[in-house]
């Protein structure tokens, strides 16, 4: 019994002798050990038109020159008014000489006047688009004044997701999408491994909440994805001098 005892006392002293490893160190050192020091992100400034200095310009008012004609890949055959890049209707589609994958896209955009539309009504209202890989669509359309399909109206992907909500300004207003870019990947074999992904805020409002591309826009039927690779930004002509300016990107 008194050697039962004697253990007893002996290991609740040890026990009290033996503080934990945590109660050891101060609260600052504690601390410590959830602080990630590295990698130090790269600093990046916004200079006064709100461009961030590791963003590549596509258009910054003055010239074409980041542009070619998606047709042949000669000179972009689009005008520049002002500061404002105008489609020329009809005569197609415009996309950048780079290639991208992953981006951050800025583009601010405008329909014509009415008198200038294509149609009064539906997809004929300052109808144009912006396809990421030169496949997948976010809508440009006044979807201010007209209506048409939702899954079609303005920062919809076109013919996939309808937009959270219109935010949609006036005719004689400019509007602004900022959109996240994910790019599909493919296995070597040509598998898609992942889809792509697209976030859009329309003027500020989050519109397209990292939702999932079901393949390349098409106007009839749902293509299924092709394998692929990075690809130029492309500006559809769809017979509307559609208005463009202050288009930049950031690589992700």
């Amino acid at each position: 019994m008194k050697r039962t005892l004697f253990a007893a006392v002996t290991l609740a002293a040890s026990v009290i002798a033996l503080p934990t490893t945590a109660a050891e160190k101060e609260p600052w050192q504690q601390a410590q050990e959830t602080e990630v020091w590295e990698p130090v992100p790269t600093k990046v400034s916004v200079d006064d038109a709100g461009v961030p200095s590791d963003a590549i310009v596509l258009f910054g008012g003055s010239d074409l020159s980041a542009w070619e004609s998606a047709n042949d890949g000669s000179s972009a055959p689009w005008k520049v008014e002002g500061d404002v890049m105008v489609a020329a209707p009809k005569s197609g589609d415009i996309r950048t000489k780079q290639e991208f994958c992953d981006i951050q896209l800025h583009i601010e955009w405008q329909p014509p006047a009415e008198k200038d539309m294509e149609g009064p009504e539906g997809q004929g209202r300052g109808n144009s688009g912006v396809f990421f890989q030169e496949r997948y669509e976010v809508q440009v359309l006044d979807s201010f004044g007209g209506e048409t399909y939702p899954n079609g109206q303005a920062a919809s992907v076109y013919k996939q997701h309808i937009p959270l909500v219109n935010a949609t300004k006036p005719l004689d207003e400019w509007n602004v999408y900022d959109i996240i870019y994910k790019a599909p990947r493919f296995s070597d074999a040509g598998q898609l491994e992942s889809p792509a992904y697209i976030t859009v805020l329309h003027n500020g409002v989050l519109v397209q909440n990292h939702v999932e591309v079901q393949g390349p826009t098409a106007w009839i039927g749902h293509p299924p994805y092709e394998p692929h690779g990075c690809a130029p930004l492309r500006l559809q002509d769809h017979g509307n001098p559609s208005r463009f300016r202050n288009i930049w990107v950031r690589e992700l």
